[in-house]
């Protein structure tokens, strides 16, 4: 079965788990989901991940992170740029979240980064999506 937007499926399955009170989350791995992860842990998002071989495709284990009271270290993760309509940021133009309490996911020229890595490097790119 092939998906439309694989970045939407981890992105809701990320959500689906953590309201759950999931302690690990397998999805299908792929470049996009291991970097997207990495920015997700780099930022204190998720615990940890890792890439577990099994048959028939890679599959990656994200480890998720909770408070002490059980509640996700995220309030909500959304997509922006949808297949149907892709959201663009300029180099001078990219948007923060709730004046720096979340972060926007960018895919640019340089990689895929955050709001502020990418003000940093001065690139603009494709909003993947939202997270606060």
């Amino acid at each position: 079965m092939s998906q439309t937007d694989p970045i939407a499926d981890f992105l809701t399955r990320l959500r689906n788990a953590s309201h759950a009170r999931m302690e690990k989350l397998d999805i299908p791995a792929s470049r996009m989901r291991r970097e997207l992860a990495e920015i997700l842990k780099r930022e204190g998002f998720i615990q940890n991940f890792r890439t577990v071989d099994a048959q028939p495709r890679a599959t990656l284990r994200l480890y998720l992170k909770y408070t002490k009271d059980r509640k996700p270290f995220f309030t909500n993760i959304e997509r922006v740029s949808k297949p149907g309509m892709r959201k663009y940021a300029q180099k001078d133009a990219v948007p923060s979240v709730f004046n720096g309490m979340g972060l926007h996911i960018l895919s640019t020229s340089k990689g895929v980064m955050t709001d502020a890595e990418a003000k940093a490097q001065g690139v603009g790119g494709e909003l993947l999506c939202r997270v606060w």
